[in-house]
């Protein structure tokens, strides 16, 4: 059944509402992918707070249209599906690692960074590790010294103690 001008202007306004938040959009070509399969994907996005769908590409075009993603327009032909984050890097993860299963998905572009990025680039994005590994490993940084103190207190006074 055909979107009527209502239901494509919500469309584009919902779209418009996630670009405007956004850091990264990565589009993929899905011919030939399973709804199984096409459903993981989707709850693996899910689980990173990726919004990830199969949209009408002129609706897409007219969502972007007078932001800097508009340099992704000329790449929209296909069947695309399109992954956009809030955080740079797990719009380019979940599709990154969901391409390596599969040979059915493939990236065509993205934009990061105020610049459009082609496949290699958007798996250079995807291989920097997540805002909340980064964090982790910085605290287990700023927590080094302040173990080896305590192990080095406890060894002294297992010392004195004998």
């Amino acid at each position: 059944m055909p979107l009527n001008r209502e239901d494509k202007r919500a469309i584009v306004a919902k779209i418009s509402a996630k670009v405007e938040r956004a850091q990264t959009i990565v589009l993929a070509e899905y011919r030939g992918i399973s709804v199984s399969d096409l459903n993981n994907l989707r709850a693996k996005a899910c689980e990173q707070q990726v919004y990830l769908r199969v949209l009408k590409n002129t609706l897409a075009r007219r969502a972007v249209m007078g932001t800097p993603f508009s340099l992704l327009a000329e790449h929209m032909t296909g069947p695309l599906i399109y992954s956009i984050s809030d955080d740079a890097i797990p719009a380019a993860k979940v599709i990154y690692d969901f391409s390596k299963t599969t040979d059915k998905l493939e990236i065509k572009a993205g934009f990061y960074n105020d610049k459009v990025i082609n496949k290699a680039d958007v798996q250079a994005l995807a291989s920097i590790p997540s805002r909340e590994e980064l964090l982790a490993k910085l605290l287990g940084v700023m927590q080094a010294p302040v173990s080896g103190f305590a192990c080095a207190l406890a060894l002294l006074v297992k010392k004195q103690a004998a």
